[in-house]
């Protein structure tokens, strides 16, 4: 890989990179993205599967325009089906060109990380626009268990320099290459790593996550700033008047305000000018409180349309930063309102910490066949905190309690014992239902041991 001026993960976070590197193809590198030589090993080839889908290039025409797909380079990312579903289907015909409004479709088309997708006005085709008339720098996205998505026209080319060979119809400002190693139609993705249920390393279950990365990160906020400034203020007679002169990238700008707020990484600080800058976008503004509800409304309404999570711990602490913010906005905003200087840019965390996986779910799967697993020592065999009562918590048992102590660790829970075992019998913990009294007993048949770590050995 070279001539990439940056290489972003699925949350649009930057990854170190060098002036050549070598990415991995075939899905099996320990080094992921980078290739550790598992190619070699595993027998990579990257020739085409002949029964992959046909290159060819179909027309739909619409009212508005005419939509230009080819099935043959889709890598099946569902930007399109899963955001306009009234005009790109995944069963039956894939597109009804009338199914929408003409800017929705245009979104839904440039937003097309393959370039399977186009769109012509008047039987002429809008190139420039599908290619975002080489606005974009020179970039790699590292998919989320999928594809390498490219942008900014960075040259494709094969080992001896050659230009490689493309469909009809293709984008060379953005494409898609394959990651898996199992794309019909390499190097460009074919949407295989669906099938084959390719996986990037999972992080580490104890790592409490941003706010940032639960919500997908830069991607998907950007999603939901581009809904909400292209699709519903300017469609609000409220709103539209103070939006009318905004600059072409004032989504993004947003975008990476919450980023940062959210715990991502500095990139408003870093190319806008901080909270200093934020102040000075609402001074004189002379805000109405009316004007600010529908902005909180319609802002909400964007998260939803951008399938932002919708659970309700990232509910809680998006929802009170977006009162917070848009309620400091307003004061700022009044004639006369002087903001104090200097002040640092505002971190969002979770209400209360009420983080994901902190609350038994009343909808879930049930882990009672987990929980009949576990087996108890008997009357005369020895107890110990690893073989015995650790496996008595379960994942969501240590999560609910993580504030406090740690459910999975010998030292939280010796030092904890009593009030643990009170908890337990009074039927206060777990949260979901109380214990049978046979693993209350050995719990406390453990304390009355002593608390030992491990299980002492049977005598001979």
């Amino acid at each position: 890989m070279t001539n990439a001026e940056h290489v972003r993960n699925w949350l649009g976070e930057e990854i170190p990179t060098r002036p050549e590197m070598a990415l991995c193809r075939c899905g099996e590198s320990a080094l992921k993205p980078l290739c550790d030589g598992a190619c070699a090993r595993v027998g990579f080839t990257d020739e085409k599967d002949p029964k992959r889908v046909a290159d060819r290039r179909d027309t739909y025409d619409g009212e508005q325009l005419t939509v230009l797909d080819n099935r043959g380079i889709c890598q099946h990312s569902g930007f399109c089906s899963d955001r306009l579903a009234t005009v790109f289907h995944t069963e039956g015909t894939f597109v009804t060109p009338s199914g929408g409004r003409m800017d929705e479709i245009i979104r839904a088309v440039r937003d097309c990380p393959s370039g399977a997708l186009s769109y012509a006005i008047d039987g002429v085709e809008a190139r420039k626009q599908v290619d975002w008339d080489g606005t974009r720098e020179p970039s790699i996205e590292i998919s989320k268990d999928g594809p390498y998505r490219i942008t900014g026209s960075i040259p494709l080319t094969d080992e001896s320099g050659s230009a490689v060979p493309r469909a009809s119809g293709s984008s060379l400002e953005h494409y898609a290459l394959c990651r898996c190693g199992h794309s019909q139609n390499k190097p460009f993705c074919s949407g295989m790593h669906w099938y084959v249920e390719f996986r990037d390393p999972l992080p580490d279950p104890d790592r409490e996550p941003t706010l940032f990365e639960w919500c997908g990160g830069l991607p998907a906020l950007t999603r939901m700033t581009r809904l909400f400034y292209e699709k519903h203020v300017p469609a609000d007679p409220l709103l539209a008047p103070l939006f009318a002169n905004m600059a072409p990238d004032h989504p993004q700008r947003v975008a990476r305000w919450l980023g940062e707020v959210f715990g991502g990484p500095k990139l408003y600080s870093e190319n806008y000018g901080g909270y200093q800058r934020m102040i000075s976008q609402h001074l004189g503004k002379a805000l109405s409180e009316e004007q600010r509800a529908r902005w909180v409304q319609l802002i909400c309404l964007s998260a939803e349309e951008a399938k932002l999570p919708g659970d309700a711990e990232f509910q809680a602490a998006f929802r009170s930063y977006i009162e917070w913010g848009s309620r400091l906005a307003l004061e700022n905003s009044q004639p006369g309102a002087k903001p104090p200087p200097q002040m640092p840019m505002p971190h969002w965390w979770w209400a209360c910490d009420a983080t994901p996986g902190a609350r038994a779910p009343a909808i879930g799967a049930d882990e009672a066949a987990a929980d009949e697993t576990v087996e108890l020592p008997g009357d005369e065999e020895p107890i110990g905190f690893e073989e015995h009562i650790k496996p008595l918590f379960r994942e969501r048992d240590r999560k609910s309690m993580k504030f406090a102590f740690d459910l999975w660790s010998y030292d939280d829970v010796s030092r904890n014992a009593e009030a643990i075992a009170g908890r337990l019998q009074d039927g206060s913990m777990p949260c979901d239902g109380a214990w049978p009294p046979e693993r209350i007993a050995a719990f406390r048949r453990w304390i009355e041991s002593g608390k030992p770590a491990n299980a002492a050995p049977a005598p001979s």
